[in-house]
């Protein structure tokens, strides 16, 4: 999916909601625990829910490694779940030297390897080019590189003075040589709002991945103002606030509610 599909595809839904598919065993509803798969039950049923609201899907890779085998299986059917015509991202925030990275990448983006075909992976820039090129070498894959996260602990290394400015600066800055606007994404906390209008002189074009509005209180109005670019250029993740908008045999309905009322307040920014 090149920028501009994806593009076409926020003004078909009339949206740029990503929903994180963060699945916490130990929250998946009572009632569907006697599934073979109550993970991949879940996340099906949220898929179907959230679809016609959602243009991408971004299941959270520890949630899933964390159970091993059952994890693993669990993810692969949970990829299978996802329309085709949403944006995917393995949210695994890889980062290693190259030839491990070449590795990484062929776990998310080869399906001769390992079974998965995600569109987009997220990766930690902090090794170099030589850490994060390997991913750029799929075409028509995305690396979505961390720049400035929306953690409490983001400052004690990305707000550190580096060169003209802080180091998560240096990083969009010089990262934009490695690949262009259809390869490269950042990530950009929605709870650093106040930097989107900066971040957007440095990187115009390439869209940001925006974690932190629901559950972690960031807003989606101050981060659309101050984010959006000529092509939207935004992918707003929430994920607690959907998954888990109830525990209950409605989980999907309310989930499908919440996703909604995000689409319409996005559809009117748009």
């Amino acid at each position: 999916m090149t920028a501009n599909e994806l593009y076409t595809a926020i003004l078909r839904k009339k949206s740029y909601l990503c929903v994180g598919l963060d699945t916490d065993f130990r929250r998946v509803p009572s009632h569907l625990l006697n599934e073979p798969d109550p993970v991949a039950a879940f996340n099906r049923q949220i898929i179907e829910a959230t679809a016609e609201y959602a243009v991408a899907y971004k299941p959270n890779i520890a949630f899933y490694e964390a159970r091993g085998a059952k994890g693993w299986e669990s993810l692969q059917k949970t990829l299978e779940y996802i329309p085709k015509d949403c944006f995917t991202i393995a949210d695994a925030k890889r980062g290693d030297i190259g030839n491990t990275s070449g590795l990484y990448a062929r776990t998310f983006f080869d399906p001769a390897s390992s079974g998965l075909d995600f569109d987009a992976v997220t990766v930690a820039p902090y090794m170099g080019h030589d850490s994060v090129t390997p991913f750029l070498e799929f075409p028509g894959k995305w690396v979505i590189l961390l720049a400035l996260t929306s953690n409490p602990g983001s400052a004690d290394f990305q707000r550190l003075p580096a060169g003209e400015g802080e180091l998560y600066e240096t990083v969009l800055r010089t990262s934009q040589t490695w690949g262009s606007p259809d390869q490269l994404m950042y990530v950009v906390g929605a709870t650093q709002a106040d930097q989107l209008a900066h971040i957007r002189t440095i990187v115009p074009d390439h869209f940001l991945l925006v974690p932190g509005v629901g559950a972690q209180g960031g807003s989606l109005a101050d981060v659309s103002k101050y984010g959006m670019n000529r092509q939207c250029g935004l992918l707003v993740n929430a994920s607690r606030s959907i998954l888990y908008a109830s525990d209950g045999t409605d989980f999907a309905r309310k989930a499908a509610e919440e996703a909604r009322s995000l689409q319409q307040e996005m559809a009117a920014y748009l």
